[in-house]
C-alpha cells in the first residue's frame, strides 16, 4: 500500500483554504499560484473552489478516496502544509477524520503508517 493520502484528497474537498495574500505574491516570496486563488478579504486569499457549498480545491487532481493528488503540492499554501494526516507522525487529526467521514471514508489508524519494509524487516523480493 502506498501513502494513504495520495489516494485520499478528502481535505481538499472539504475545507475552505484561506491564507495571507503574501503566499501568492512572488515579490513577497510567495509560491502559491495566484491564478488559483480568490480574494476573501483585504488580508486573505482562498484557493479557488474551496468556498463553494460543496468545496473542492481547483488544484485537486483525481477522485477523492480513489486516487487523488495536489496539482501544486510543492507550491501549496500554508494551511495545506500544516494539516497533517491522522497518525502520520503519531498524532490524531480531528480535521483529517472529519474530512474523511464527510466523504464516507474510514478514519486513518496508526497501523496504516507502518512501513512493511522499515528497519529490521527483510525487503520484499523484486519481480523482474
Amino acid at each position: 500500500m502506498g501513502h494513504p493520502c495520495l489516494s485520499c484528497g478528502a481535505c481538499c474537498a472539504f475545507f475552505r483554504v484561506a491564507f495571507h495574500w503574501s503566499e501568492a505574491d512572488p515579490f513577497m516570496g510567495g509560491q502559491t499560484p495566484a491564478e488559483l486563488t480568490e480574494k476573501l478579504d483585504p488580508h486573505r486569499l482562498v484557493m479557488r473552489g474551496t468556498q463553494a457549498y460543496q468545496p473542492r480545491c481547483t488544484a485537486l487532481v483525481g477522485e477523492v478516496g480513489e486516487r487523488a493528488a495536489c496539482g501544486i503540492y510543492q507550491r501549496r499554501p500554508s494551511p495545506c502544509r500544516e494539516l497533517q494526516p491522522a497518525w502520520e507522525f503519531g498524532q490524531p487529526s480531528p480535521q483529517c477524520d472529519r474530512a474523511r467521514a464527510a466523504h464516507g471514508l474510514p478514519p486513518l489508524s496508526p497501523d496504516i503508517w507502518i512501513d512493511p519494509q522499515g528497519p529490521g524487516v527483510a525487503p520484499l523480493p523484486q519481480i523482474a
